[in-house]
């Protein structure tokens, strides 16, 4: 028997992982035949402390230290940059305080990114908080900790059954058992609390479309910060010489291998085009993830109300990979008993009974 048997081989899955096997014995099982195949493989990347509500900005905040510093750190500079056309000064003026921007002129925003349309740019702001994330590192080092510490993770494990609680029986090709189950499924959450004959928290998928662009004029965009449209209406940020353009749509829809929706994809780019000079007239890939949130769009983290051997590890939302360290450092304590980290009202606020009222 296992003491965790954790669901869902993603950021979520495998930072909890990596913290609950310095507890005890894991065993992590993905349905695909790769771990971060989903949400995780699709990412944007960033590390923006300001960004989200205010329990995920605290989780923000108490990942920095591991981001910047674990296993000679997973963070190198990018930079943020908003930008507004003259008719969105209100709009503006908010997303700058939500993320802590500063004004910066229209000129300077100009010489910083040089395919900024300066008879339309009206408005900008910037910092250098925003950092990229080395994802793919991260995820292959919590998966690292988890088999060190003697868990074992196993892919292509589709769970079909479950059965408990005390002990939790899962079916995922063969039988195991497990004192404690972590459902860190993402957009499968609520289904698998369902099978485990757990009241779901309503968590719903958002489809976020993406699409790689080459370099505006074969420019060199490697130092570009990235860039984004007020009310997150757009996004642009540099990826391997290119760039990833997003619509930052937010579709709800069901759990599935999420594609992009090309009229979806074809208005986002028309939005970032507004703003520049440089006519896109390739796209070179798209892709869409799937990116889940409950009604209070903050993470669910901890033992379920009515069911406490059943661990939600779920509703990352666009966060996943900035609050990982945290959370799932958060995930251990709750387990264990240790003192959280984070403030009682800041646990609370990711609790899943807050959503049982």
């Amino acid at each position: 028997m296992f003491d965790f048997v954790i669901i869902g081989g993603g950021v979520a899955g495998l930072g909890a992982g990596a913290c609950l096997s310095e507890q005890g014995s894991v065993l992590l099982l993905e349905a695909e035949s790769a771990l971060g195949y989903h949400a995780s493989g699709r990412s944007a990347a960033m590390f923006e402390p300001n960004y989200g509500a205010a329990p995920i900005v605290s989780l923000n905040r108490a990942s920095e230290s591991y981001h910047r510093s674990e296993n000679g750190g997973y963070l190198t500079p990018r930079g943020l940059m908003l930008v507004a056309g003259a008719d969105q000064k209100a709009r503006f003026d908010a997303d700058v305080e939500d993320l802590s921007l500063h004004p910066i002129p229209v000129e300077q925003a100009v010489e910083r990114v040089p395919i900024l349309n300066p008879q339309v740019l009206g408005f900008a702001a910037h910092h250098d908080t925003a950092e990229d994330i080395d994802t793919d590192r991260l995820l292959q080092d919590f998966a690292k900790r988890i088999r060190a510490n003697g868990g074992r993770i196993v892919t292509g494990a589709q769970v079909t059954g479950i059965e408990g609680s005390g002990p939790w029986r899962v079916t995922a090709g063969e039988v195991h058992e497990a004192r404690m189950l972590v459902n860190a499924a993402g957009a499968w959450a609520d289904r698998i609390a369902t099978l485990a004959g757990v009241d779901p928290i309503g968590l719903v998928p958002h489809r976020r479309s993406m699409a790689r662009i080459p370099a505006p004029g074969g420019r060199d965009v490697r130092g570009w910060p990235m860039l984004m449209g007020v009310g997150e209406s757009w996004y642009a940020k540099p990826d391997a010489g290119k760039l990833i353009v997003s619509p930052a749509d937010a579709e709800p829809v069901e759990p599935h291998d999420a594609y992009a929706d090309d009229m979806v994809l074809a208005e986002g780019i028309a939005r970032y085009q507004e703003m520049v000079t440089e006519e896109v007239t390739r796209v070179e890939s798209n892709w869409a993830g799937l990116r889940c949130f409950v009604s209070d769009r903050v993470l669910v983290l901890g033992p379920d109300p009515d069911v406490p051997d059943f661990i939600w590890c779920a509703g990352q939302g666009g966060y996943g990979f900035q609050t990982a360290p945290a959370a799932s450092r958060l995930l251990a304590d709750l387990m264990s008993g240790a003192p959280p980290e984070l403030e009682p009202e800041m646990v609370a606020a990711l609790s899943p009974g807050r959503l049982r009222r």
